[in-house]
């Protein structure tokens, strides 16, 4: 079938909406009608040497159209939130941990299936797509079947997107791997749609202190607004909110400075996870930071599973005690590179694009 994608056609380039070809799901995969499509730092990262021509594209939401002879547990007229993919078969996924499967970066950054195909392309030609299970930055897609999440009808689709990715990376950093009791500090460095998503999930948790470190006032601004009980400037002294170290720090940054920052406001066995993308390559530490028990932990997409983490985060949003929608900023569709420069600007929370 013919449909509408943002293709990639050079490593950096402004993205091109161009009709494409879409091949039929195949027995395990699904066709996923894109309602709404959140844009991560991810997709900006990867667009600078993701090999082209490609379709980028990984927090959709959409209603299923066509299922796969093999499929089970999603159906046609199902709305689904859309995740990465993994082999289902390592001992990895098979404990219950899918975001560290030992296939996930073939799997997930490839740009084809396991055999190499794509199901995308464009006058006779594959295009490199299936990025994180979706290539999403299209009016349809052809995912694998246990990427897609059922989820409620009654949820507006315009919000699900960023669930995918963005939300639950933030929000799982908390919940299923940080797990801070009633009381505990937790200080959240880079307070973008990631780091907010930590930050509500801290105060959901009972922290006492939840601190919210950024170089941007607005952001500052909008993560007191979440809850969040301190608010700092990049560079400014964090002693003072807690003497003896926070008990947890997440940074989001995937800078090498600002991670050391974290690592050193800890207190004594102080943890600090690790879930940004960002211009490092490298982190490094003087031993002293590490030799007092302090740990630092990667963490990929909130280590969630995600058919049974989002729908509890959606739970949580419709009850009003995640209210991620405040950060939505819409455009759509064919305005992605306008999207795409807000959200190098910072001058969005999150930016999601709209299909309807």
């Amino acid at each position: 079938m013919r449909v509408t994608a943002a293709v990639l056609d050079s490593a950096g380039a402004p993205f091109t909406l161009r009709e494409v070809e879409l091949s039929p799901p195949r027995p395990d995969e699904v066709l996923v009608r894109v309602s709404s499509v959140g844009i991560c730092g991810t997709d900006l990262e990867f667009a600078t040497f993701f090999p082209t021509p490609a379709v980028l594209g990984h927090e959709g939401a959409g209603v299923v159209e066509a299922v796969g002879d093999h499929v089970t547990g999603v159906a046609v007229g199902d709305h689904v939130a859309m995740s990465f993919t993994f082999c289902g078969a390592c001992a990895r996924c098979l404990t219950g941990s899918p975001a560290y499967c030992l296939s996930f970066d073939a799997v997930n950054f490839s740009g084809r299936r396991p055999d190499g195909s794509s199901a995308v392309s464009l006058d006779g030609d594959p295009v490199n797509a299936h990025f994180l299970g979706q290539s999403s930055f299209a009016t349809h897609v052809v995912a694998p079947a246990h990427a897609v999440v059922p989820v409620g009808k009654d949820v507006d689709l315009s919000v699900v997107g960023p669930f995918g990715c963005g939300f639950q990376t933030g929000a799982g950093g908390v919940f299923n791997v940080l797990r801070p009791a009633p009381g505990s500090s937790l200080a959240v460095f880079g307070a973008g749609a990631v780091g907010s998503a930590a930050i509500l999930a801290a105060v959901i948790s009972g922290c006492a202190v939840v601190a919210a470190v950024d170089v941007s006032p607005a952001k500052l601004a909008a993560a007191r607004g979440f809850g969040a009980t301190h608010c700092v400037s990049s560079g400014a002294d964090l002693a003072g909110i807690v003497p003896d170290g926070f008990d947890f720090a997440i940074d989001t940054t995937g800078r090498a400075d600002v991670l050391r920052t974290a690592v050193e406001a800890l207190g004594p066995l102080g943890r600090c996870g690790v879930i940004g993308v960002g211009p490092s390559e490298t982190m490094t530490f003087d031993w002293r930071s590490i030799l007092n028990g302090r740990g630092v932990t990667g963490i990929i997409a909130g280590s969630s599973v995600p058919r049974v983490f989002l729908p509890r985060l959606l739970d949580l949003y419709t009850a009003g005690r995640f209210p991620v929608d405040r950060m939505l900023t819409y455009f759509p569709f064919d305005q992605i590179n306008e999207a795409v420069d807000a959200v190098r600007r910072g001058s969005v929370g999150k930016a999601v694009l709209t299909f309807d």
